[in-house]
């Protein structure tokens, strides 16, 4: 037996966590697919198996109102920050406030992002580097990759010195390879909600609606906090 799971990116190293627990529950595997917010929303357009689905809470609600997600069944997950990575060794860049962040990002030889349209960490740093009035100087020097999993990846795996990168919190907790530097400063962050629903078309909407309890329920608040997850 296995679960159909499409999700954002910044819950795989969440579901990776609980997975061993949730097969010993149900005796069940996790047949996952994650991607940046938009990706996934077009996978489940397009017909893909679905069972479980974890998106912004936003996104999961405007999905209910069109009949994909069974109504009733969200539940929140938790916030997840927006932060800066720097890669493993290397002197953490301070980015207390807008201007020690402004002065990094200037600085930065390349940062790598997530798709600067369809992922929610993507589109908030686009719109980030506007607000600093650094778009002109930072956007040559900007690598995008289809999701922050990809994105965190390059980064570890450059060889750039001072290079940065900016996604949510969990995808940079969860790569080997990067260091998080923090949370985007206040006036500059971003914290989203994650939520969990089970697909209208779920084919085995009793595994969903066990991942769903598993994965908001007190015995993963631990799980949830060490992975990047706060209380919504």
């Amino acid at each position: 037996m296995a679960l159909t799971l499409l999700g954002a990116g910044a819950a795989k190293g969440l579901v990776a966590a609980l997975a061993p627990e949730y097969l010993a529950a149900t005796g069940a595997t996790i047949d996952a697919q994650f991607d940046a917010v938009g990706a996934i929303r077009e996978k489940l357009a397009g017909g893909a198996p679905c069972d479980a689905i974890i998106l912004t809470a936003a996104s999961l609600a405007s999905l209910e109102r069109e009949g994909a997600i069974a109504a009733g069944s969200i539940a929140p997950i938790g916030a997840v920050e927006t932060g800066v990575a720097s890669r493993a060794g290397e002197p953490m860049p301070d980015v207390h406030d807008r201007d020690t962040l402004r002065q990094r990002l200037l600085a930065a030889p390349a940062v790598f992002v997530p798709d600067l349209t369809r992922s929610t960490a993507g589109i908030h740093f686009a719109g980030l580097l506007d607000r600093l009035a650094v778009a002109a100087e930072v956007g040559p020097r900007v690598h995008a990759f289809p999701n922050g999993a990809l994105a965190m990846r390059a980064l570890a795996d450059c060889a750039i010195s001072g290079a940065l990168g900016c996604t949510q919190v969990t995808e940079i907790l969860y790569t080997e390879g990067v260091t998080l530097a923090g949370a985007l400063p206040a006036g500059c962050g971003l914290a989203t909600v994650y939520a969990v629903a089970i697909a209208t078309r779920a084919r085995a909407p009793e595994l969903a609606r066990d991942f769903v309890g598993l994965l908001t329920g007190r015995s993963s608040r631990e799980a949830r906090r060490r992975a990047g997850f706060a209380p919504a």
